[in-house]
């Protein structure tokens, strides 16, 4: 495969990441809105905005949040170690923004 090839399957390799750690963050958060929140009486009206810290996840009470947060930080360290290892330009992965 040549150099170029290589590059543009890494590049769909990182999209294809960054995708999925996008899927898992949203399934971590709805599972926590259904879960947690629900029991700790914690509503949220139409037009209500949440934020929170990446680590909330982390110290969850339901171990499978603690476990796919676990997950998706090995995934963010991953596609950060590919980007850096191999000197993409910005406009190149400015899909990871």
């Amino acid at each position: 495969m040549g150099k170029k090839k290589y590059k543009k399957q890494l590049l769909k390799s990182l999209k294809s990441l960054g995708k999925s750690e996008h899927l898992l963050l949203e399934s971590m958060t709805n599972l926590m809105l259904l879960g947690e929140l629900k029991k700790n009486n914690i509503e949220f009206k139409d037009g209500d905005t949440f934020t929170f810290k990446d680590n909330i996840f982390d110290y969850s009470e339901d171990k499978n949040i603690r476990k796919m947060a676990k997950l998706r930080h090995k995934m963010m360290k991953t596609m950060n170690k590919l980007v850096e290892k191999n000197n993409f330009k910005d406009k190149e992965i400015k899909f990871l923004a």
